[in-house]
Order: structure tokens, then sequence, then C-alpha cells
């Protein structure tokens, strides 16, 4: 999601009812581009985060603290002289630009009332944070932009100051329909780009909102609206704004499985089906979209190398598998040469030296069958021949035989290690899964070889709707441990099966389980298994007593004989997660 103007208006509404009015206490430059304010108001202090960072600027009040430089940065020094303890007059916005102006009044040297603007610009890499005084003059920027890295527009002390209008848009606010109409519908665009192209602080997932909520295709050229659709979303995008005017938000993060999808201002009906939360304000949102994204974003860098080592082992076991598939089909055709070293012992006897071929009776099968022959060699060595070829391939066969399982072993237990970095939630998820790499050879150990690792992450832990604990092994060494040292006897197990996945245990305390609980303990197998984009998956359930670990199996590899079945969905909302 875009950070929009609606976005920005929502901001907007929530700081002018905490912290307008209200007196700037401290002011702290935590990084180059980011300013954190104190602001005292109604004996309540609030925390504002301003962030002009290229990739992820931001703005949004927080609880959180953060350490700053020993040294104040000078844009901070000069803000602390002018601004230190002033009074925050008004928070607006123009427009539905993504621009946010601070009105700040306070004294000067002489004890005269002055007013300042902190204008905060959330624009992408363009973003910045920019002081003015009360004739609109550039007293300072967090980022200083000269006319070598713009030609729109110097950012400079002494510069006076402007929003620059680098596209052609309408402020959709005060727009009317025949201007909407003009703007909007003239150009051969598809509706949704059409819309965002045309109106300033429309995000394409707002313009593809719009469309939805009109019931017309985004993707659908202008030109192929009909009188009455156009009419429709006009006032669709109208009623939208309206909620924009008055303040009616609702500020709301989807999720797609357990990952934070989107976030908006006002509920998104192009997500209906998705899960959504909604928060008590827009800081809330962005604070909690941005710090699960960040943790998402983190997992996956940490978890790169360890994905490439996996995948690297995964395609190099599955060439030597194909390899060794081929082999042994190769080796079907040993009984051929066993039957024509027979035949030759039983019938060659009256064969002439210098034959090349010998058609005899098959006495397996009742047919005559040709045997080719070295005229250069006896029948009894064309025979010795043929049995060395044999005994050969059936050797070949027997190592072959065993070295495909092992080869298929070691593929399942890689694409085990696969799936259980795909569960990792936190960076301490990976730790177990580095130590298992390395002790399987895949990573070579780093440091001393007997240090032993400290492992923090702990299975999920879920309890069902009739009050049962479920756990959920987050790797292979969690799965063992969960199975065979957590579990007791009539505890039930569960797994998906046929494919990678966590072990599933759910503490019985001696009870009958409900069906309920069984449902959601499969549930949680199925989301938590290889095949958790399906549709639905096949669960295999047993009490822990029937499951065994086979002698030197890898960890969370075990085999059962006892077990019943079940088809569910991989739908774990509505689970209760403890946390």
């Amino acid at each position: 999601m875009a950070f929009d103007g609606i976005t920005i208006a929502n901001i907007v509404h929530e700081l002018n009812q905490t912290i307008t009015g209200g007196k700037i206490n401290k002011i702290a430059q935590p990084e180059a581009d980011e300013l954190l304010l104190t602001i005292k108001n109604q004996r309540v202090q609030h925390r504002l985060l301003i962030s002009a960072s290229a990739s992820l600027p931001l703005i949004y009040l927080t609880q959180n603290n953060k350490p700053s430089p020993l040294t104040a940065p000078n844009f901070c020094m000069l803000l602390r002289k002018h601004i230190g303890s002033g009074k925050i007059t008004a928070v607006t916005q123009p427009g539905l630009e993504r621009v946010i102006r601070i009105e700040i009044e306070h004294l000067n040297e002489l004890g005269d009332l002055c007013h300042k603007t902190l204008a905060v610009e959330i624009m992408g890499k363009h973003s910045n944070i920019i002081f003015l005084d009360e004739t609109e003059k550039i007293l300072d920027s967090i980022k200083h932009v000269s006319s070598h890295m713009s030609s729109v527009r110097e950012v400079l002390p002494g510069r006076n100051y402007f929003i620059p209008e680098t596209q052609e848009k309408k402020n959709p606010l005060n727009i009317s329909e025949d201007e909407f109409a003009d703007f909007v519908y003239s150009k051969p665009l598809p509706v949704s780009k059409a819309l965002y192209t045309s109106l300033t602080g429309i995000s394409p997932v707002m313009s593809e909102e719009i469309c939805c909520r009109a019931s017309v295709d985004g993707g659908a050229s202008v030109s192929s609206l009909s009188e009455a659709e156009k009419i429709h979303l006009f006032h669709t995008f109208e009623r939208l704004m309206d909620d924009i005017r008055q303040g009616n938000f609702c500020p709301t993060i989807i999720f797609e499985d357990e990952a934070p999808l989107e976030y908006a201002s006002v509920p998104l009906m192009k997500y209906e089906g998705f899960r959504t939360e909604e928060y008590d304000s827009i800081s809330q949102v962005l604070e909690h979209y941005y710090a699960a994204k960040n943790v998402i974003t983190r997992i996956r860098q940490k978890s790169a190398d360890l994905r490439k080592v996996v995948q690297t082992a995964l395609e190099r076991n599955r060439k030597k598998f194909d390899l060794q598939t081929r082999q042994k089909k190769d080796t079907v055709k040993k009984d051929k040469y066993k039957v024509y070293g027979e035949l030759l012992n039983t019938y060659g006897y009256n064969l002439e030296e210098g034959c090349r071929s010998f058609q005899a009776l098959n006495y397996y099968t009742n047919e005559e069958i040709v045997i080719p022959l070295d005229p250069a060699m006896t029948p009894q060595e064309n025979a010795k021949k043929y049995f060395d070829r044999y005994n050969k391939l059936k050797r070949t066969a027997e190592a072959l035989e065993e070295q495909l399982k092992d080869t298929q072993s070691e593929i399942e237990h890689l694409e085990s290690i696969s799936t259980a970095l795909d569960i990792a939630r936190k960076e301490e998820d990976l730790v177990q899964i580095k130590e298992e790499l390395v002790q399987y050879g895949y990573i070579k150990r780093k440091g001393p070889s007997g240090k032993k690792v400290r492992v923090t992450a702990k299975p999920l832990h879920y309890i069902s709707s009739d009050g049962y604990h479920m756990y959920v092994g987050k790797n292979n060494y969690q799965n063992e441990e969960l199975t065979f040292k957590f579990a007791v006897g009539n505890d039930w197990w569960f797994h998906a099966k046929g494919q990678p996945g966590s072990h599933v245990i759910v503490k019985t305390n001696g009870d009958e389980l409900p069906d309920r609980t069984f449902e959601e303990a499969g549930r949680l197998a199925a989301y938590y298994s290889k095949g958790r984009q399906a549709p639905k998956v096949e669960i295999d359930y047993t009490e822990k007593k029937n499951v065994k670990k086979p002698g030197g199996g890898k960890p969370g590899f075990v085999i059962y004989y006892t077990n019943y079945s079940l088809m569910i969905e991989p739908d774990i909302s509505g689970i209760h997660e403890v946390v």
C-alpha cells in the first residue's frame, strides 16, 4: 500500500485530536533522516516519529523511544533553538497532497510571539522534513536538495518553499462531477489508472477499491464505460471523499495467511474474504504493519543463505535421484542375460564354431528367442560372458536400491528443512535450522566445534475452542522433542500425510477429545505443512504411543502403522494462539 493522500488525511485527523494545542518538550534526531518529537498535551505525553527515509518514509504516533546520538545534528539543534518549547497550533494537509504542515508558535529571544512551520513531505525517495519561517522561506531541511539534484525545486536555506506540481492532477476533495468527467474520462487508459493519474493523493490500491465499490472493472478502458457506470463511479468516489472530509476513517490491516498484506484508512472491499483487523488509530496500523513487515523482511534476508544451501542440495540430490533411477531401469535387462547363459549351457553343446547367433526355445515363456553370440568365443565362453553381465547388473541393482533409498531420504529431509524455513517467524527460529544443516554437513561449522548453540525458540502454542492445548513444531528438532519428550502415550499426534510438515501434539489430560478439537488440530497440521496452499490436505492422526522413531532416522522422522485420516482445509483463522 502506498503512503497515499488518504492515509495522510487520516494521520492529520488523528494528530489534530492528540497533539494540536500541545507543547513540544523534546526534539531528537535518532537517524540522519528521522525526527522524534515528544509533545505534552492535556497531561498526556505523545511521541511523534517522522521519517524521511527514501526507502520507507513514515509519520505516526508511537509509545516507543529511540536512542539519540551523543552529539545532535545541526538540523536538530536548529529546531531545538527555535521551537524547543513551542506550541502546536494546527496540523493541516494541502488538498489531498502527501504533505503535512505542523504549525508551531513560540517566543523568540525578545519575547515576541513567532510562527514557524514544519512541512513533512512523504513522497518516496523525494521525502523531506522542511523547516519554514512566517514568510514561507526555508530555514533548513533534513535533506538539502540542490539544483544539480533536482531541476524542479531547490530545498536549501533562504529559498522560497512551494509544493512542486510535477503532474497535472486535480484535488479530489473539491472536484465537481463535470470536472471529473472531463479530466478522468478523457484519458485513453484503464479506469483504475485513469483515476490515480488524474487525482492527487489517490494510490493504485485506492483506485482499484473505488472501482470495486462501483462494480466497475478497473482494468477495462475508460471508453468502454456506459453513462450509467460513469455516473455510479463518480458517486461512489464522492461518497469516499465525503468520509475523508468528515473524518470517518476505519484503520485496517488485511492479512494473507499470517502475514500483513495491505493496510488502509478505509475498509477495502476488494479484499473481501481475507482476514482483517481493525485498529483504533492509523498510527497503530502503521506501527504494527511495518513492524510485522520488517520482521518478515528480516527473516527472509537472514534465511536467504540457508535457503540457498537447501535449494542447492535439493537440486543436486534430485539430479542424483533421476540418474540413479535411469541406471536402475537399465538393470532390468539383467534377467535376459541370465536366460541367455542358461539356454547356451543347455542347448549350445552342438553349435558350430564361428556362429553369430543361436535360436533356442525359452523354456520360461515357451517362445523362440535369438541369442547374439561372439564368433570368436566358444558357446561356454559366451554363456560365461552373459552370466558375468547378469551378476554385474544384479550387484548394481542391489547397490542402486540402497542408494535410491538414501537419496530419497535425503530429499525428504531437505524438503522438511525447506518447509521449516517457510514456517520460521523469528530470527531465533533459524538457529535450530542452521544447527541441523551444520550437523548433517550441509554447512561448515565456524568456531569451536564443541561449542553448544543456545536455542531460545519454542514451538507454537494454540488453545482449541474446547480448551485443549495444542503445540506445533516449527522445525525437525522441535518436532522430535514434542513427539518423543513432551507428549505422553494418550496425547494425540497429527501430521500431513506424505509431505513435509509440523508435528502437532494435542494434550488430552486423559480426556476423550471432542470432534471440534480434532478438526482444529488437523487444520494446524495442514497449515504448517508443504500443502498449505492446497484447498484441502489429508492429515494422519493417531495416539502418540503408536508413533515410533526408526533406527538411525533423521530428527523429526517417524513411522506409524495404526492411524486415522481426515481431509481438512489449511485454515487456522479463529484458532486462538498463545503468544
